[in-house]
Formats: structure tokens, C-alpha cells, sequence
């Protein structure tokens, strides 16, 4: 039986945190003293990843169509499912038949699988979208639904954690020297893969995994901010605090003029303010909405858009008085996404995949270390290319 992902258990070091608990490993204890909260865009992904299980667990093994069809007429019910769910969790599903396509035997996969890695951290268990292992090889993938900015497979903590509890069991019977890891984002149209010996992943957990686990759990060593994003104490945790209230007394600057590189190195230093400046501003909110007190702040009435009480019976009064249908109704063509979702990724490719084009994205400002591509502008510089002429 497939299991409501809201109803699964969580780790207090969970995978999902690694790259936050083993930065700052005091982090996970504080997180206790808070309520888990969701928000609309998460519970997009876990509807995605339920039609996405169901559509693998129908690949992978026996189910009759009645079942099928019944259980995703269930999932397609929920408010927040969108026509174009069905193309990427497609594209998703594409992703792993060709994974089991390219191996010349059958091998058989796990969807959903639950793993543990307590030897290496306390407690700690998870789930992986999909498992399997080929010619001493485990593949593990996971779905991001998300389209933020793409995530990368290589060094990534939680698909190695992940990769990890299942390295754990599988290799008590199967001989096993290669992990292949995948991030799969459907909606950015990207699919990252990174391999690493099975030996250099235990080496990791022993080395990194293991300590910092241990002071996490614990709930010793130093915070350090910077993996905040996620953090259900973001908006009162001191440490950070103190960090971006220092920025200014930090920096030793010269002249009347920034430089370059002093104006990145405000940059680099100040990236993470605005974003607690807005934590701070929702915790605020709801500590008032919830009848505490924030000395100096209040809340007020925000604008409000006006609305019908009953539109359908707006509309038939307006008809009855002689007002034409076309001048209330606008005729609107859904996006290529949506057109793809209602048509199907194959026939919408087929019919007019040849029309399409993917227009250069805007500049966008990231620190070097971002894994993307430089932006290359192609825009002349026309006193530039004349001086080039002349020369």
C-alpha cells in the first residue's frame, strides 16, 4: 500500500537538514523548540511526488489499470494539482525507464525506499525516491519539483546520506563499487548525475558525517549561519543575528568611491539581510496575529482588491441587462507548459516542437561559486567595435 507522504516520519537529523546540521550543528536542537510548518510550494512537491510514485510503482511492478486510474483520479482531486503535474512527473518517469533500459538484464528497483543510516547518524532514517542496483552499481534518484535554481548531484549532503542508508543495506548482499547519484528537476528541464566510489562515500560519512552528527544531536559545537533558508529559527536565532549586525563595523573602506571589489564583498558579506530582515517581518506578524506584543509594531488593515459575494449570480444580472458575454469573458491561450501538460510531452513536441524556442534568460547576479554557466553578453558595444575597426 502507498503511504500519504504526510504521514511518514522524520528524522530529527534528516537528510533533507544535512547541509544545515553539519554546517551548524547546534541548529537541529533549536529547531525543537518550533512547530513544523509547510507552505503551498511544498505541498505542490509532495502531491508530485505521490503522482510520481504512483506512476514508477505502476512501471515497476504489477497494477492493474482499474487501480491505477482510481488512484490517480484521487491525487488529480487535490486543489493544488496542475494539468502540467502530469508532463514532468512524466519526464520524471521517462528518466527512470531509460535508467532501466541501458542495463542488458532486468534489475529490480525500489520506489519510496525507506533507509536507514543510523551508524553514522543518530537516529537517522529516510526515504529515497528510487533505488535499484546494476553490475555493482546502486543508482539512487531524487525528484525536485521545485524551480528555483537547479540543484547539483555532486557533493550534495542529503542524496549522499540518502545514497548512504541505501549503500548500507544493499551491500549486505550485493557487491556493490559505485554509486550513481541523480537530482531530476522536471520543471528546469535538468537532470544532474554524479558518481562516486563506494569507498570515498564511507570515507565522507566517517570523516564528516559521523562527527558532526554526533555534536548535532547533542546539541554541542558552534552555530555558524548560512544554510538558514530552511531553518524554523531563522528569524530569532542570535547567532545570526550578530553576524549580519557586525557587517558594518567589519569592513574598513577607503575613499568616497566603492571599488569593484569592495561593492562585492558587500555583496558576498550582506547577501544574507534582506532575507532576515523578512523573516524577521513574518515572525513578527504572526507573534502579533497570535496576540503578543512587539514593542513598537502593530498590524493594520493591507489594501484588498474588490470581489463579487456570488459571481455566477453577477454575471446572469449583467446578461439580463444587456451587457454581451465577449466583453466579460477574456479568451486567453494557455502557456506552453500548460499546452504541453493538456497535449502530452510527446504529441505537443511532435506537433509543434519545431516552433519553439527558448529565449536567453535574463543576467542574473550569483557568487563565482554558483555551478551555472557565465552569462555571455551579446550585446555590441557599438563605440567599442569602431575603435577595433580603426585600430
Amino acid at each position: 500500500m502507498i503511504k500519504n507522504h504526510k504521514e511518514r516520519d522524520h528524522a530529527l537529523l534528516s537528510a533533507s537538514g544535512a547541509s544545515r546540521w553539519m554546517n551548524c550543528n547546534p541548529s537541529a536542537r533549536l529547531e525543537e523548540l518550533f512547530p513544523e510548518t509547510t507552505s503551498e510550494y511544498a505541498e505542490e512537491g509532495t502531491l508530485a511526488h505521490e503522482i510520481s510514485e504512483l506512476k514508477l510503482t505502476k512501471y515497476t511492478s504489477p497494477m492493474g489499470a482499474r487501480t491505477y486510474n482510481s488512484r490517480l483520479k484521487k491525487l488529480k482531486a487535490n486543489k493544488l494539482y496542475k494539468q502540467e503535474m502530469d508532463a514532468y512527473t512524466d519526464a520524471y518517469l521517462e528518466h527512470i525507464k531509460e535508467l532501466m533500459m541501458s542495463f542488458d538484464k532486468p534489475a529490480v528497483a525500489s520506489i519510496e525506499k525507506k533507509v536507514d543510516f543510523s551508524t553514522y547518524v543518530p537516529e537517522g532514517f529516510g526515504t529515497c525516491d528510487f533505488v535499484t542496483v546494476y553490475n555493482k552499481t546502486l543508482y539512487v534518484r531524487d525528484l525536485k519539483y521545485g524551480k528555483g535554481v537547479p540543484v547539483f548531484a555532486e557533493n550534495n549532503p542529503q542524496l549522499m546520506i540518502y545514497s548512504l542508508g541505501a549503500y548500507l543495506e544493499y551491500s549486505l548482499f550485493e557487491d556493490i563499487e559505485t554509486i550513481n547519484m541523480g537530482i531530476v528537476q522536471p520543471r528546469l528541464d535538468s537532470i544532474s548525475v554524479w558518481e562516486i566510489s563506494a569507498e570515498e562515500l564511507v570515507e565522507w560519512a566517517e570523516k564528516e558525517v559521523k562527527p558532526n552528527a554526533e555534536r548535532a544531536f547533542n546539541a554541542e559545537g558552534d552555530f555558524v549561519p548560512g544554510q538558514c533558508t530552511f531553518c524554523r529559527a531563522k528569524a530569532v536565532c542570535r547567532a545570526r543575528a550578530e553576524m549580519n549586525m557586525s557587517l558594518e563595523t567589519d569592513m574598513k573602506l577607503k575613499g568616497n568611491i566603492l571599488s569593484n571589489a569592495e561593492m562585492g564583498d558587500i555583496l558576498k558579506r550582506a547577501q544574507d539581510i534582506v532575507k532576515w530582515i523578512k523573516d524577521i517581518e513574518n515572525y513578527c506578524q504572526q507573534a502579533i496575529l497570535k496576540g503578543e506584543t512587539v514593542p513598537g509594531w502593530k498590524l493594520v488593515e493591507g489594501r484588498s482588491v474588490r470581489t463579487f459575494s456570488d459571481t455566477e449570480k453577477a454575471f446572469e444580472i449583467l446578461k439580463e441587462k444587456g451587457i454581451a458575454e465577449e466583453l466579460m469573458y477574456e479568451r486567453k491561450m494557455l502557456t506552453l507548459s500548460q499546452l504541453e501538460g493538456t497535449i502530452g510531452k510527446k504529441d505537443f513536441n511532435d506537433y509543434v516542437g519545431e516552433l519553439i524556442i527558448k529565449p536567453k534568460g535574463k543576467p542574473t547576479l550569483v557568487m563565482e561559486s554558483d555551478k551555472r554557466a557565465p552569462y555571455i553578453n551579446d550585446v555590441i558595444n557599438a563605440e567599442d567595435e569602431f575603435e577595433k575597426i580603426i585600430d
